[in-house]
């Protein structure tokens, strides 16, 4: 391992001064097509994924004011939601590009963990939901099962587990130069190599690796001839499904390009405009994932689902009554002139 001083680290957009004019062009080329996934992601994505996830704790608070209980799925959900919330109000640091905020070492190191437990809270609480629907094709006589049917728990679990995963990664950002600004990036890019290899193998692979356990089991176990067939079960709960897809996806190139980064730094080398700029694009590629996911929760869960359509009918019928006003009313005053 090279050593843990990274002050020698930069962007390759601040080492501009012994560039050739070829590289001068790609280095514009790349900052204007950050510039402009930028301005689409803040302008499309975000509204969406904002009205997504306030539509979604709306249905979950009404639905448990109305009925005093909340279901397991929809708290780990509901948790899954607030995550997702918050990593979007994280993603607003894309708002300088092709420029990166500027902070303290110290400022960001901080808003690196915050950042980070978030990341890690909307991961794990995915797998107890995934395993709650998986346990549902199965009989309830597992330890594993038990352990499920009590959501505070999972979620106490997620919660110990993100904190100590983020303060673990937050160390090893280092505390070096605390005072001096820099360019910052929720993945600090001043961090220890060590900080990526921990963040990909606990934030996205052992997790990956259980999601991945769990469709495996889901697909070639026989469930009893009472359950749910393989087909039904995709129809009743399609939002997991669609929405683990593309966590796997969205997760597996952002991380990808985070151990990207980590060879660079052990080989002393600070990249080219373009690692940069696809660094830039898996970054908002994992933001447009949170906002995605809300959206694909709101419509296709069915407590969300129903609770739309019902807003619409509801919609629909009071124009129509409306209407059926405003038609008699001017057909008096047509008659009434005519007189």
């Amino acid at each position: 391992m090279t050593s843990l001083d990274m002050t020698w680290i930069s962007y390759p957009s601040k080492n501009l001064s012994f560039v050739s004019p070829e590289e001068i062009e790609a280095f514009i080329a790349s900052q204007n097509i950050i510039s402009r996934l930028m301005h689409c992601y803040i302008a499309f994505f975000v509204p969406t994924g904002l009205i997504a996830g306030i539509c979604i704790l709306i249905v979950f608070t009404k639905n448990y004011l109305q009925y005093k209980v909340i279901e397991n799925l929809d708290l780990l959900l509901l948790h899954f939601s607030i995550s997702n919330i918050v990593l979007i109000f994280f993603s607003f640091t894309v708002i300088t590009r092709p420029n990166y905020l500027q902070a303290t070492h110290l400022a960001c190191n901080a808003l690196s963990f915050f950042f980070n437990f978030s990341y890690s809270n909307s991961q794990c609480v995915w797998i107890f939901t995934l395993l709650i629907l998986l346990l549902k094709r199965f009989p309830p006589r597992t330890a594993l099962h038990k352990a499920t049917q009590r959501p505070i728990l999972c979620v106490g679990f997620v919660l110990i587990y993100a904190f100590c995963l983020s303060l673990t990664e937050a160390v090893l950002v280092g505390t070096d130069n605390y005072h001096l600004e820099t360019d910052c990036q929720l993945d600090p890019l001043f961090a220890r190599p060590e900080y990526e290899i921990v963040k990909f193998t606990f934030g996205f692979g052992i997790p990956s690796f259980l999601q991945i356990l769990c469709f495996i089991v889901l697909f070639t176990k026989e469930a009893p001839a009472e359950a749910l067939t393989l087909q039904q079960h995709f129809r009743t709960y399609p939002a997991a499904y669609v929405i683990s897809i593309m966590i796997f996806i969205c997760r597996l190139f952002y991380n990808v390009m985070i151990l990207f980064r980590t060879t660079f730094k052990l080989q002393k080398n600070i990249g080219t405009p373009k690692n940069e700029l696809v660094m830039n694009i898996a970054e908002i590629v994992l933001f447009c994932e949170s906002c995605a996911s809300l959206l694909f929760l709101l419509c296709l869960h069915k407590p969300c689902k129903d609770e739309i359509l019902k807003v619409i009918h509801n919609c629909r019928r009071e124009n129509a009554a409306h209407n059926h006003l405003e038609i008699p009313v001017a057909t008096m005053t047509h008659e009434s002139r005519s007189q």
